[in-house]
């Protein structure tokens, strides 16, 4: 099937969440990849909660807060590589394949689009680092609507941006519980399911399931 446009995800399927923690690898010891994952569990738990009290806050300050606590958690952790880790946040590194599929769905007439619970600086930041700008027609952040995805009204900023219907979307996500919200918002979905996760809301989606971008 081809759709008229083609959105993405931002970390954790076009960015690499866990890119910062490895670049200071040396420096993190034994510890850095239970940081890592610490450290993405609470960023997201936390977008959710802030979304369920009506309480919006943007991301980057998200992520200071699920690095914070991180760190709390997690022993052995030089506190010194709080400014470094979020340093190398701002740049972390695309997956190999992201480029590529960008240009050729770019060349096959689709449009392009990240939505991301990024900030818009984030989001320019990684894209601009990752050499994707020339890549996307558009990057949309949930800024604009001050709550974070699976809002109904976070979806909505796509087919508003491209004046199309939803089903003439392509919606590709590394997060299963995002998937869900772009399903039932009504987008055709593609799981990008690198890890390998079991499958869960079986009642929403996905449309096809894929472990790269490289599939579609």
């Amino acid at each position: 099937m081809s759709f008229k446009a083609y959105v993405f995800d931002a970390y954790g399927t076009l960015f690499d969440v866990h890119a910062a923690v490895r670049k200071h690898a040396d420096s993190l010891g034994t510890a850095g990849q239970k940081l890592s994952d610490l450290w993405r569990t609470k960023q997201l738990e936390y977008s959710w909660v802030r979304s369920l009290m009506g309480s919006y806050t943007d991301f980057w300050r998200l992520t200071e807060e699920a690095l914070d606590f991180a760190m709390e958690a997690t022993p052995g952790i030089d506190k010194t590589m709080r400014d470094p880790l979020l340093e190398a946040y701002w740049t972390l590194d695309c997956y190999a394949e992201v480029r590529d599929v960008l240009a050729r769905l770019r060349e096959s007439g689709a449009a392009t689009a990240i939505l991301s619970n990024g900030s818009p600086d984030m989001l320019d930041a990684a894209v601009q680092s990752a050499g994707l700008s020339g890549l996307l027609d558009a990057v949309i952040s949930v800024d604009a609507v001050k709550t974070f995805k699976t809002a109904p009204q976070v979806y909505q900023m796509v087919t508003d941006t491209f004046d199309l219907q939803p089903g003439e979307i392509s919606f590709q996500s590394s997060n299963r519980w995002d998937i869900a919200g772009a399903h039932k918002f009504g987008f055709h979905t593609v799981w990008i399911n690198r890890s390998r996760q079991p499958n869960e809301y079986h009642n929403y989606g996905p449309a096809r399931e894929i472990t790269d971008l490289t599939a579609l």
